[in-house]
């Protein structure tokens, strides 16, 4: 068995269940454009944002480059400066070392060193409060602090401070001191710092044992100087190697102290004039950048007011389109829809015409033998004249007299009432014909009446009906059209009423049982069957024909599809009843079978009403 379904009650036809292009259009395009313009909009932020962030880290880097070059500049100054006194300070030990050393300091310094310093020395150190690291004891400083007063007890001290005093004065240089290879302190311009141990000094370090030169940049709160003590001064502290004349050995280590004050300033006041140059550059940088971002977000905001106006311009063009374009497919659905009603009436008019031939036949039968009957009912009735006018006589006659008894002439009236035969006296025989005709005529009134049901001319286009009485209606009709040796069977279950157009459900039931009829040729059985089943109404029309072919059964629905000859179908018929079924919210299928038992069930589902 093959069977075939129709449309699914999923997939109606009808107006509610079309394909609305326009609303659906202008949704999906206006989400769209609002997603394009939401991305565009977060895309000009996004550029605005990095241009800002770029903006930002260039003005950082171009203020990181100025405080660099402002840094810089101070830091190479301050070398610089360093450099120049620590050259001055070395040629003004060269000076002084020609000038002293030989016949003042040598002598000095070697007497100085006879001194011993190992028990000083010996003395632990103690470790400093604040950062822990070792110190030279309270005992330890006032044995150093001892040595030195024996130096400074030294005979010849007094000259030769007098003589270092007189070459120093009105120079930048503040303070002396003078360190035998041992680190000791033979000779201070601030006389109490006579004796003291710098032998782990880095400073001496470097001139005593590798012969170079080492300067410090420091600020001093207070100062001794040999014009007195001075105050918040900025001082270079160069050790300096003092050589023996014509060799590179190191006889001794002079500390000289330095006031570049002046300069130092100098060096300041020309960083700060830079660091306000660079603060201005930088406003003006900073400035700039705001400009440029104003111009780059009104830039953005243009361009992206441009764009949207390019997207509406290009949504209202479209928009016209596809309104046109929907107003051609609903003027084509109007036409495909009344091209398909007029299809629908072609084939219902081509039913009709079947229809009435058989009707005319079934009509031609009683209207024959109703007339002849009252044909021959009216030849009987001018039978009955003449006995009628006798009988009328005679009852005029009995009621003028009272007699009992009346005196009659019949010789007068014997040539009348020899006509009259007693055989035409006989009103059984008019009464049945005329029984005859009633019948006939009765017949003819149910015809018209089960035509007038199957075609509904005198209801509304829907109603509520009895589906059951309009299925016999329409078997009723289709026993004038389909053989006498075809026999239709009902077979009808309770129905709930329907709303439906019965007009067109008795042609769909019509076709599906001519063509039963069709399938079967001239021996066969009909069944029309109804019930409720699984909440919905089926009416299944089973035939005992030739069944439906496998290689036509897929093509039965399809318009104009027919196996028949030419001019006897218009392969309209079952594609119209798929179309009624399913603009009535139902669906329709076919189960064949071929060969042995062969027959065809084509079975319609509709909804329960509410």
């Amino acid at each position: 068995m093959t069977s075939l379904a129709g449309a699914p009650l999923a997939a109606l036809a009808g107006n509610s269940g079309r394909f609305r292009l326009l609303p659906f259009f202008a949704a999906a395009s206006l989400a769209m454009f609002l997603l394009v313009a939401g991305a565009l909009w977060y895309f000009e932020r996004q550029q605005g944002a990095f241009f800002r962030d770029v903006q930002n880290q260039q003005i950082d880097f171009f203020k990181q480059v100025q405080d660099d070059f402002a840094s810089r500049q101070d830091s190479v100054a301050r070398r610089d400066l360093l450099s120049i006194h620590e050259a001055g300070n070395v040629n003004l030990t060269r000076l002084f070392a020609n000038a002293l050393w030989e016949r003042d300091f040598a002598p000095f310094v070697g007497k100085a060193g006879q001194i011993s310093v190992d028990e000083c020395r010996a003395l632990a150190d103690v470790p400093d409060a604040k950062d822990g690291k070792p110190k030279p004891s309270a005992e330890k400083k006032a044995c150093f602090a001892e040595i030195g007063k024996k130096i400074a007890a030294f005979p010849e001290f007094a000259g030769l401070n007098a003589k270092v005093f007189e070459m120093m004065k009105k120079s930048t240089v503040f303070k002396i001191k003078v360190f035998d290879l041992r680190g000791i302190t033979v000779y201070s311009s601030e006389h109490a710092q006579m004796g003291e141990d710098k032998s782990l000094n880095a400073g001496w370090l470097g001139a005593a044992v590798d012969g170079k030169p080492t300067s410090e940049l420091t600020f001093r709160d207070k100062f001794s100087a040999f014009e007195g003590v001075v105050e918040k001064r900025d001082l270079i502290s160069s050790y300096l190697p003092v050589l023996a004349p014509g060799s590179e050995k190191v006889v001794g280590v002079f500390e000289v102290y330095s006031d570049v004050t002046p300069f130092l300033n100098q060096i300041k006041a020309t960083s700060a004039d830079i660091r306000k140059a660079a603060a201005d550059n930088q406003d003006k940088v900073e400035a700039a950048a705001v400009a440029d971002q104003e111009t780059v977000d009104d830039s953005g905001t243009r361009t992206l007011a441009i764009v949207m106006l390019l997207l509406l311009l290009l949504f209202a063009a479209l928009f016209a389109i596809v309104w046109r374009a929907a107003a051609l497919i609903a003027r084509q659905e109007m036409e495909r829809d009344h091209a398909q009603q007029q299809l629908a009436q072609s084939e219902k008019m081509a039913s009709l015409g079947q229809m009435v031939a058989g009707v005319a036949h079934q009509l031609n039968t009683p209207l024959a033998f109703s007339s002849a009957n009252i044909q021959m009912a009216l030849q009987a009735l001018a039978r009955f004249a003449l006995p009628l006018q006798v009988a009328g006589s005679f009852s005029r006659l009995v009621k003028a007299t009272d007699a009992d008894k009346v005196m009659v002439n019949v010789a007068s009236a014997r040539d009348r009432v020899a006509d009259i035969d007693p055989a035409d006296l006989d009103v059984q025989m008019p009464q049945a014909m005329l029984q005859d005709t009633l019948q006939g005529i009765e017949q003819m009134r149910e015809l018209v009446e089960n035509l007038r049901d199957f075609t509904r001319l005198d209801r509304t286009k829907t109603s509520r009906v009895d589906l059951n009485k309009s299925l016999h209606n329409v078997i009723y009709i289709a026993r004038s059209v389909i053989p006498t040796s075809i026999e239709v069977k009902e077979a009808f279950a309770d129905l709930p009423e329907m709303d439906c157009n019965v007009s067109q459900l008795n042609q769909v039931f019509l076709n599906l049982i001519n063509n039963a009829a069709q399938a079967i040729g001239e021996h066969g059985t009909i069944t029309v069957r109804s019930l409720v089943e699984a909440g919905r109404i089926r009416i299944d029309v089973e035939d005992t024909g030739s069944g439906i072919a496998a290689e036509h059964l897929p093509h039965i629905w399809d318009t104009y599809y027919t196996t028949k000859p030419a001019g006897e179908g218009t392969g309209l018929g079952l594609s119209i009843a798929r179309t009624i079924v399913t603009e009535h919210g139902g669906e329709i299928a076919v189960q064949t079978r071929t060969g042995e038992n062969s027959g065809t069930t084509f079975t319609v589902y509709f909804p329960v009403a509410a």
